[in-house]
This record gives C-alpha cells, sequence and structure tokens, in this order.
C-alpha cells in the first residue's frame, strides 16, 4: 500500500483520484471508485438542477460508506447556471470533499471551511496553485499539457510543471494528465505529487457510464489521437480527434479572427452528451487525453486501481532501488 499525506489527508486508501467528468462522473463510477479504495467525484453539472444532485449523492451512498466527493465546474456560461443552489446542496448533502475547477473558487471558500469541507482546485498553471494555496484549498491538481479537457495556455507538460508546482507549493499536488498505469503514478511520485487524477483512463472501465463504443475507441486508439480546439478563442480543449473535431481545427484556421456561432452547432453540449449516451462517434466532440496511448484494456475499477497500485509499489522498490549503488 502506498502511503501519503494525500491518503491520510482525505482518508483513502489509495492516491489515486477519478475527477469530475461532464456526463460520466455518476452514482455508477463514482461509487466503484470508492470502494476500490480510491477517490472519486460526482459532476455536479452533469445533473441538470441542484436537487437532481441531491438525489444523486443518495444514490452513491446507498453504493458506498466510503470518501468520495463532488466536482463543481464555475465557469461563464451563455446560460446563468446557480451555482449557489449547487454548492448549498453540497453542504447540506453533508458532503466532505468538494473540487472546484474553471473560476477561483474563493467565494465559496468561507462556506466549505465553516462545514469542514476539504477542497482540491484544478490548476494548469503554477501561479494558479500558489494562488489556491493562498485562499485556502487544502491541496491542488495541477494539470499538464497532455490531459483531457481544458489544459489551459501555457502548453507546459506535467514532467516540468509538476516539478515547478512542487517548488512552491506546501500543499498536497494532485498531479493530472497523462496517467494511467503503475509507472505513472511512481513517476508522479517522485516529481513531488502526493496522488494521481484519471480522467481518460477512468473512462474505459466496465463500471463508466458512457456507451461501449466509447470505450472501443480508447482502446484502439493512440496518444495522437486527440485534436486541440479553441485555441484560437484562448479557450483550448483536448478531445478525440473525430471529424467533427477536424472540422473544427480546420475552421478556426482560416485566416482572420474565429467566430465562435460557426462552430457552435458542432460543439454543442448536447451533441456531445449524445456520443457518450449513444455511441455515434462521429456526431459530437467528446474529451480524451494523449493517455489513449496507454488504454489496452476495459477493466472494472477495482482491477485497475489494485493494479496501478501493485505496479508502482514494485517500480518503487525494485526497479528503483536496484538503480542506487
Amino acid at each position: 500500500m502506498l502511503k501519503t499525506r494525500f491518503t491520510e489527508m482525505f482518508g483513502v486508501d489509495h492516491p489515486i483520484v477519478q475527477g469530475g467528468m461532464q456526463h460520466v462522473g455518476k452514482a455508477e463510477l463514482v461509487s466503484a471508485v470508492a470502494n476500490a479504495g480510491a477517490l472519486g467525484f460526482l459532476t455536479a453539472l452533469t445533473q441538470p438542477t441542484p436537487e437532481a444532485l441531491a438525489q444523486e449523492i443518495a444514490r452513491t451512498r446507498e453504493r458506498t460508506d466510503r470518501p468520495f466527493g463532488v466536482n463543481l465546474t464555475i465557469l461563464p456560461t451563455i446560460k446563468p447556471v446557480p451555482y449557489d443552489e449547487y454548492m448549498r446542496v453540497i453542504l447540506e448533502s453533508g458532503v466532505r470533499v468538494v473540487e472546484t475547477a474553471g473560476r477561483n473558487p474563493e467565494p465559496f471558500m468561507g462556506a466549505l471551511k465553516a462545514a469542514g469541507v476539504k477542497v482540491i482546485h484544478k490548476c494548469t498553471s503554477v501561479r494558479h496553485s500558489v494562488k489556491a494555496q493562498k485562499i485556502g484549498c487544502d491541496a491542488v491538481s495541477v494539470d499538464g499539457f497532455e490531459c483531457a479537457g481544458h489544459p489551459g495556455e501555457d502548453d507546459v507538460p506535467g514532467l516540468v510543471l509538476l516539478p515547478c508546482a512542487a517548488d512552491q507549493l506546501t500543499i498536497p499536488i494532485v498531479a493530472s494528465g497523462g496517467f494511467g498505469d503503475g509507472r505513472g503514478l511512481a513517476a508522479a511520485l517522485a516529481l513531488g505529487a502526493e496522488a494521481i487524477n484519471m480522467g481518460t483512463r477512468f473512462l474505459a472501465t466496465e463500471e463508466a457510464p458512457i456507451h461501449p463504443n466509447l470505450k472501443e475507441r480508447l482502446v484502439q486508439g493512440d496518444e495522437r489521437q486527440t485534436a486541440l480546439l479553441f485555441r484560437t478563442l484562448k479557450n483550448t480543449a483536448r478531445v478525440y480527434k473525430n471529424s467533427i473535431a477536424e472540422q473544427v481545427v480546420a475552421i478556426e484556421a482560416r485566416p482572420g479572427p474565429t467566430d465562435f456561432a460557426d462552430l457552435a452547432p458542432l460543439v454543442a453540449g448536447d451533441k456531445g452528451r449524445k456520443v457518450i449516451d449513444d455511441g455515434d462517434m462521429e456526431y459530437g466532440v467528446w474529451s480524451a487525453g494523449q493517455v489513449m496511448g496507454l488504454i489496452h484494456d476495459v477493466p472494472t475499477v477495482k482491477v485497475l486501481v489494485e493494479r496501478i497500485v501493485r505496479d508502482a509499489e514494485a517500480i518503487i522498490r525494485r526497479r528503483l532501488a536496484q538503480c542506487v549503488a
């Protein structure tokens, strides 16, 4: 068993996190992660209303008595989102761990701390990580350029970003982006992290509530099978490289400024949800990271977590120990 400040602080057996994923962070996956001894997060905004989130928290508790958390991503949207109401539900439900992302969570920190909630904030840069520590976050999830979703605009990979963050932080770091096996976990610990966060790798598990077609694509794909969208809009997103993603890249490559109105019909959220639910792989865009190159099977969550920890322990105890003269 690997013991770190993260496992002690959050009361889990293994230094592995399943971060919030839109349309995916549901009770089936989160409870499986929790029961495997890792830390899983429901995705608040996957639920259409705050009341639905309360029901999903209750549904997760029916499936596990282990720690789990809720992700709340705070972003500007065309349709206003009642973030205060979602946060009220989180607090009233007695959730003890919250993962925040997007905007600065400082407006919510007072209420979270008063309720005894531990906060992990997702960051894509050292400067944002330092700010998160300053406002009282208990840990940060530092996302390297390899990650799915939004890797930020600095394009710094984890091999550099993680030790740079470790040099300036005293709170635990969760390494995110490009992690999917024991080698990655051992490397993250060596770079100064206390745990790893996996999104794409958890998609390719039996319990992930997504269509089997996506899982098959993740197994068949490699590290080159992603595309970077919205670069011209300074809101970079890494997604699976299908025909829709390639159309977006082509539009952004045109001379002159990009008009989001030209992209919206292609990248609408309801299209991505249909891909996840129905398996029509060319209907919309869906997030996937470069770690796809390390995905070769679709195990249960328990098998995956135990394999990663076992392999990391073997690397640390044997391979690395043998390197010391």
